[in-house]
């Protein structure tokens, strides 16, 4: 039976999955956690061969779980976006990852600012201004280490990279090097004026091809390595947030997907990069379906609220008392509250206006009859109404707002899902499945192997079960009430 592999290199790990042309899934691997380093204060660098290593494992695993059974005929990568590795002119590295979670540009991105810059790189590239993106990256590698900047001869994301050490081709693919803050979002090529901004010109930057065709086959010492047969290709992917979109069908305007883990996005489409009447909270980017755009928007630690009021509120009552179980109490408490008309909470970690920045916060409206469920309840409404907040501003741009897919680890509660339907009174979904980056990479991997004519075509197949959530409507006059209070707080307290 012939099989393909879709990949996820995310920030922590890695992980493959293999899938009939059916679209059922075969087998899985994942690898090891990566380390991250932090040489000084604020600093978030990789290993590149540790993330490498990674790779080859799961692919090893894939093939050793399955070369009995399984043709393994493509492979594709969904991979985390934003990070940089300088390299010589061999594609050897000569410096560490330096992730998307790395500060040391703090002071450059605030120079930049003060400068009046912000404006001119986000009507180029469609994102603003962030520290940890390879554009300002790699300007401070040339002002604070002319050493490593002048040796390096060619800038990777981890997606090109990756596919270079699988290939030897220097491609990458539009939304991955859109994350690089160095592509023109309206004419998807590198552009001449970030690069200079960056001090680099763009021959020192992959080539960039469509998400979904071939890059070529892979090496015969990889596939040595691996054990993976000789005529097994390498399909050009995408950042793993696009491709989790379109897994899930998030193709067209209207729909949007809400990842939930400590930190909040959520990504909408669009059928044209024009940026003139939307937020300037919004960042653009290239979809992985063709003629399509990204929309997303951080709206910060909203996850990291709750995480620390369960290792504060929950902590402590009995030691041996594990996370999933403080979880499952915290669950059942909350299921005992009702919408809170008086208690508020004010994030202390980002929002739809500040997503990046650490702020004061904390519950306005206390009094001795408010339970620890309440105040859980709480956080999960101040995430509701900064999400409706965010999505307002979205409408108000002229752009539709339909439907909700939510995943990660919010989408497990047996309550938020709901009280955010209430709040925002958006329609929201929870898919039935875990591994949205790799089954989308799997869905170009067939595409670009020819298994099927188009993305289309290939969702029919990979749809997964899904289950809309339940509703109170009787709520939904209460939350309207209440996030207006709520924008009046905030307002009154930033």
């Amino acid at each position: 039976m012939d099989a393909l592999i879709g990949v996820d290199v995310g920030t922590t790990s890695t992980k493959a999955v293999l899938f009939d042309y059916q679209g059922q899934e075969l087998a899985r691997a994942i690898s090891a956690p990566y380390h991250n380093q932090t040489p000084q204060p604020g600093w978030v660098e990789q290993d590149p061969e540790e993330v490498w290593q990674a790779v080859l494992s799961v692919l090893r695993q894939m093939v050793n779980g399955s070369k009995d059974q399984f043709a393994i005929r493509a492979i594709c990568m969904a991979v985390q976006s934003g990070s940089l590795l300088p390299a010589d002119q061999s594609g050897e590295p000569v410096y560490p990852i330096v992730t998307w979670l790395d500060g040391r540009t703090e002071k450059l991105i605030s120079d930049w600012k003060k400068s009046g810059l912000e404006q001119q790189v986000r009507s180029l590239s469609g994102w603003s201004l962030f520290s940890g993106l390879p554009l300002p990256t790699i300007a401070w590698l040339r002002l604070h280490n002319p050493e490593v900047f002048n040796k390096a001869k060619h800038y990777f994301s981890v997606n090109d990279f990756i596919a270079y050490r699988l290939t030897g081709e220097y491609v990458s693919n539009p939304s991955n090097a859109g994350g690089m803050q160095l592509v023109n979002i309206r004419t998807g090529i590198w552009s001449p004026e970030l690069c200079e901004l960056a001090g680099i010109t763009s021959d020192m930057l992959s080539h960039l091809q469509p998400s979904g065709t071939i890059i070529g086959r892979i090496k015969p010492e990889i596939r040595t390595a691996t054990g993976l047969d000789d005529d097994v290709i390498l399909v050009n992917g995408g950042h793993d947030q696009v491709i989790t979109a379109l897994g899930l069908g998030i193709n067209n305007p209207g729909s949007y997907l809400l990842a939930c883990g400590t930190a909040w996005v959520f990504t909408g489409i669009l059928t044209s990069p024009d940026l003139e009447k939307l937020p300037k909270t919004l960042n653009l980017n290239f979809h992985a379906y063709p003629q399509r755009w990204t929309l997303s928007q951080s709206l910060g630690g909203l996850g990291a609220s709750l995480e620390w009021w369960l290792n504060r509120a929950w902590q402590g009552v009995d030691e041996s008392t594990n996370r999933q179980e403080r979880y499952t109490s915290l669950n059942q408490e909350i299921l005992q509250t009702s919408p809170n008309q008086e208690l508020y909470f004010l994030p202390m970690t980002g929002g739809h206006a500040d997503p990046a920045t650490t702020r004061r916060g904390g519950f306005i409206g206390l009094d001795f009859n408010h339970t620890r469920g309440d105040m859980a309840r709480a956080i999960m409404e101040s995430a509701g109404y900064e999400l409706r907040w965010a999505l307002d501003s979205i409408r108000e741009a002229g752009q539709p707002v339909k439907h909700l897919w939510m995943v990660g680890g919010a989408a497990q509660s047996l309550i938020w899902p709901s009280i955010l339907s209430e709040i925002t009174a958006i329609p929201i979904s929870i898919p039935g499945y875990d591994n949205w980056p790799a089954l989308g990479a799997a869905i170009l991997a067939g595409v670009g192997s020819g298994v099927y004519d188009s993305i289309d075509q290939a969702l029919v197949y990979f749809t997964k079960p899904t289950r809309p959530v339940d509703l109170d409507n009787g709520n939904e006059k209460i939350y309207q009430a209440g996030f207006t209070h709520y924008q009046e707080l905030i307002q009154r307290n930033h």
